[in-house]
């Protein structure tokens, strides 16, 4: 059997964590900030976690994680 692919995009983008989490970087803070405020500029810095309904597709794009 061949192996398994992992998609490299997901890859750049997601970490498991120990538990089996998957963390993800937040959205929405890359370009057109000047019209953002600056409470919600600084409440997308950091990482969050993956929610649990996207859990089974990011374990399909990342099979040996």
């Amino acid at each position: 059997m061949p192996k398994m692919k992992t998609k490299k995009s997901a890859a750049k983008r997601f970490r498991v964590r120990g538990s089996g989490s998957v963390k993800r970087g937040q959205a929405f803070k890359r370009h057109i900030l000047t019209k953002k405020t600056t409470k919600n500029k600084r409440q997308l810095r950091g990482t969050v976690g993956v929610h649990s309904t996207n859990m089974a597709s990011v374990k399909a794009m990342l099979p040996y994680a």
